[in-house]
């Protein structure tokens, strides 16, 4: 019995500790959950901010987003992941910003992906994560020397 203890036990542990675990994303082909369209509508501020997303493939997933206001699109934007030789990226084209911003992934599991640009302005971190037919979009950073966030919560809705 001491026996079994001295080797069970042990084995035992290191069988729930790998369970605890989460498999970082390693590919493109991990963001799969992302696929699909995302609204969040307000409907007293006469507000609906969207995105879709295409199913990965080659070496990226294309995005898009909108920010519709009294019936008028108030803002829009071109997105993409893309597996590059130096790693994983977010890739935002804003409508109000000339330039696209990359953001390097700095962590992942299953359900989160962090991605980070120390060097802009702001944002310096985008952030996906996912809850069933919940996707939560985060951006976060220094705005101006101060500490702030804002989130983005939306539910999958069918594409049209």
């Amino acid at each position: 019995m001491k026996l079994c203890l001295k080797i069970c036990l042990p084995v035992v542990l290191l069988s729930v500790s790998g369970l605890a675990q989460t498999n970082p994303v390693t590919s493109i082909e991990d963001f799969g959950g992302m696929a699909g369209c995302w609204e969040r509508s307000d409907k007293a501020k006469s507000l609906l901010i969207s995105e879709q997303w295409m199913k990965p493939a080659g070496t990226s997933i294309l995005g898009m987003g909108r920010t519709v206001k009294g019936g008028k699109t108030v803002d829009f934007e071109f997105m993409r992941i893309e597996q590059r030789a130096d790693g994983i990226f977010y890739v935002a084209k804003p409508s109000a910003n000339k330039e696209e911003t990359s953001f390097k992934l700095k962590s992942s599991t299953p359900n989160e992906i962090v991605f980070e640009n120390p060097e802009h302005d702001f944002p310096q971190r985008v952030i996906y994560k996912l809850q069933g037919m919940k996707m939560i979009g985060r951006i976060e950073g220094n705005n101006n020397g101060k500490p702030m966030g804002i989130d983005f919560p939306m539910n999958k809705v069918k594409c049209e």
